[in-house]
């Protein structure tokens, strides 16, 4: 890479010159590009000279966008670590990038302990691998980073530890087996280990890949602490290593016990207050993640599987890093689609609840039978089936605390609150978007009693919950947990199957009798340095100018987690990335909170509106008529909200573009309104005339949404309809149906 660099480094300055983005942005870009080149920043890690390949053609290919991006800042820390693209450069995860966050955590370690002899973490890891399927990068280039795993950064971060003198607790070398985000927290506290880190991207696209840090009390540190960590990591110069081999023969390096790892699923499975009746059955995806470790061997445990009442989707429980058999390749129980071969099987076996877990099987979700097939079942629904069940349950069997307590964060449902509140319990419901501030609550209860002015044991707590299909229902564990909510579901599950009912039955049972709440997550996503511009753009307009009406509705008040006068001075600039979240609640009672996300390039709004119960008594077409109307009213004012953002960076489409899938980069939904459909408009003309050409145009369909991801047409199929009812009927347009395959 040395060779010719000033002209190497002349070129990228001219070309990284010309990009439209702010002069610090491609300032802080040109600075890191030559510190990387010259300091040789893999060296100890992997060959410098393979990763100058791929620097060599960014520059000569003028992938300056991707250059920039690539350089512009060190991937920050997000919600207890880093986590992005796969890639070159500071802003991407790869063995320097993981190994200077593990080596600046044992820095963090030996200042918070500094009279321990022997610090210890745990090491986890799932089942990524990078395969380049975004094809960031040419498959004609020699590429070190293809085939790099979260098992090797694994080793990576256990090399830094050691060098730290840092015991390791981890899976022995080769291990075909993983440990779940969820008990390497409780594996922490167990072990009585210091801290640990889970190399994982949970959710993210294939490509993706991180890292999340653990405190010696199984969470996720918080502010001010989190920036303490977030700082000494940035002071990382050099990053020290030694071989895995020196660091066993030097005691370093310890297998998990197996008792530890029973001990987690027997704390799950002491979630079931009693025996289970028989019939109910289940379907169970891992969505090839590791949750078949968890999930599965619970369900399995409880006797299902013994009973031939539960059902894998094989192909998905198959250990694969490139998601291949998820619809999307999004293996997120929060995107209904990924759910399509379990439900596909839940109907072929009768099956009463589906079930699905993320990649490090922290995060659960599903489909429940009704009568006409299956429901996808949200992360809220979960949160309210569970937090009533568990209340309902706990209270049977003699054990519901007098004052129950109920944790979840400010985005997640109030419905919740009222279903603690009517079993004379109390709620910390106003908590920042992440587990970490949940698990925070739990310490605070541990070592003080009380949190702000709740005063409870550990004893008192009955769940908590997040919207996005996190949920807690035991405090041994300080991290969301898909396998203990799987068991109380399975439990519940089987006690309604002997009433003839199904998990929906009892969902819309809790709707009529608390009242229906819409609540609805929408994103944006907004990719590479401009769009991570954009992103705070909007954020700091809606600030700038603040906002009297939203969507046509006059705006009732403004809860800025910013304003210090209310929630208090910043703790660190942690905290100040955090309480990024503005809430407004508008005429009609819309509740409406747009924050950046913490952990992927895009703009997430929460909507929530509350309706009044309609009894106990009302009928399932009396229900649905109502929600249908209330939801409606949601999806209507999200659209407005949405449009109203993307104007403030300069952006303008149609309505429709608002029902492409929100896994689309907000650059391809323009391109979808701006580009695809005038061609293939045109496309579909000729073929109108000539039938022959449909088959080319229609591979030409395929081609053209290639970019927006895995099952294209799927992706932006209701944009397609939504923008073809709104056509004038000609033959053009019954050719682009056809094609189309609406």
């Amino acid at each position: 890479m040395t060779e010719n660099l000033p002209q190497l480094l002349a070129t990228a300055d001219r070309g990284i010159e010309a990009v439209a983005v702010p002069d610090e942005i491609k300032q802080a870009a040109r600075e890191n590009l030559s510190e990387w080149i010259q300091t040789e920043k893999f060296a100890g890690l992997v060959s410098p000279s393979d990763y100058g390949a791929i620097l060599r053609w960014m520059i000569e290919a003028e992938r300056f966008d991707l250059l920039i991006d690539s350089f512009y800042q060190m991937i920050p820390f997000g919600t207890g670590g880093r986590r992005g693209p796969v890639g070159v450069g500071p802003n991407r995860i790869n063995p320097y990038t993981i190994a200077s966050s593990v080596q600046g955590h044992a820095e963090y370690l030996r200042r918070r302990f500094p009279t321990t002899d022997r610090i210890n973490v745990v090491v986890a890891y799932d089942v990524r691998r990078f395969n380049n399927l975004r094809s960031t990068y040419p498959d004609s280039l020699e590429n070190p980073l293809v085939g790099l795993g979260s098992n090797d950064l694994a080793r990576t971060a256990t090399s830094v530890y050691a060098a730290a003198g840092i015991g390791v607790y981890t899976l022995p070398v080769n291990a075909a087996d993983y440990i779940s985000t969820p008990e390497l927290s409780f594996l922490i506290r167990y072990l009585g280990a210091h801290g640990g880190i889970n190399v994982s991207a949970s959710h993210n696209h294939p490509d993706d890949n991180g890292s999340k840090f653990y405190n010696g009390e199984g969470g996720q540190e918080i502010p001010p602490d989190d920036e303490e960590l977030a700082a000494i990591v940035a002071e990382v110069r050099a990053v020290h290593t030694i071989s895995y081999d020196e660091a066993m023969q030097a005691g370093l390096v310890h297998e998990v016990p197996a008792k530890a790892r029973r001990a987690f699923i027997d704390m799950n499975l002491s979630l079931r207050l009693g025996d289970l009746p028989s019939g109910a059955s289940f379907v169970f995806t891992g969505l090839h993640g590791i949750g078949v470790n968890t999930v599965g061997r619970c369900l399995e445990e409880m006797g299902f599987a013994k009973n031939k009442q539960l059902f894998f989707v094989e192909e998905q429980c198959e250990f694969r890093s490139d998601f291949k058999f998820v619809t999307f390749r999004s293996p997120n129980p929060e995107v209904p689609e990924s759910l399509t071969r379990g439900i596909q099987l839940a109907g072929k076996v009768n099956a009463d609840l589906v079930l699905a877990t993320d990649p490090d099987a922290d995060r659960l979700g599903g489909a429940a039978r009704d009568h006409d097939g299956y429901r996808f079942v949200s992360g809220n629904e979960f949160a309210l089936i569970l937090t009533r069940y568990r209340l309902e349950s706990l209270e049977s069997a003699g054990k519901l605390p007098e004052r129950p307590l109920g944790i979840k964060t400010a985005v997640t449902t109030d419905l919740m609150r009222k279903l603690i509140e009517s079993k004379n319990g109390v709620v910390v419901g106003d908590l920042l978007v992440g587990f970490k501030y949940i698990a925070a609550v739990l310490e605070s209860l541990e070592r003080n009693g009380r949190f702000r002015d709740v005063t409870a044991s550990l004893d008192d707590f009955v769940i908590a919950a997040e919207e996005s299909h996190g949920f807690m229902l035991t405090p041994e564990v300080r991290d969301k947990d898909a396998a203990g909510a799987a068991v109380v579901l399975a439990e519940l599950t089987s006690e309604l199957r002997m009433r003839n009912w199904t998990v929906y039955d009892y969902l819309i049972d809790t709707y009529k009798r608390y009242g229906y709440h819409s609540n609805t997550v929408r994103s944006t996503v907004m990719q590479g340095a401009t769009g991570s511009a954009n992103i705070r753009k909007i954020q700091q307009l809606l600030r700038d100018c603040p906002q009297t009406s939203i969507g046509g509705r006059p705006v009732l008040e403004v809860n800025d987690y910013w304003d210090e006068s209310r929630y208090g001075p910043f703790l660190s600039e942690t905290d100040r990335s955090s309480r990024n979240l503005i809430s407004y609640t508008v005429e009609g009672g819309i509740k409406a909170t747009i924050r950046p996300s913490g952990t992927e390039p895009k703009n997430k709004l929460y909507l929530e509106l509350a309706a009044d119960p309609l009894g106990s008594d009302a009928t399932r077409a009396e229900f649905e008529a109502h929600r249908t109307q209330v939801d409606r009213e949601v999806k209507d004012f999200s659209n407005r909200f949405l449009s109203e953002t993307l104007r403030l960076i300069g952006v303008e489409v149609p309505t429709y573009a608002f029902e492409i899938s929100d896994l689309v980069s907000l650059e391809y939904k323009i391109d979808f309104c701006d580009r695809f459909l005038p061609e293939f408009a045109r496309k579909a003309e000729s073929a109108a005339v000539n039938p022959a050409e449909e088959a080319s145009v229609s591979y030409w369909v395929d081609e053209a949404l290639r970019p927006y991801g895995p099952d294209g047409r799927m992706l932006v199929r209701r944009a397609f309809e939504s923008y073809a009812a709104t056509e004038r009927p000609s033959q053009t347009l019954d050719a682009q149906r056809r094609i189309f395959g609406g």
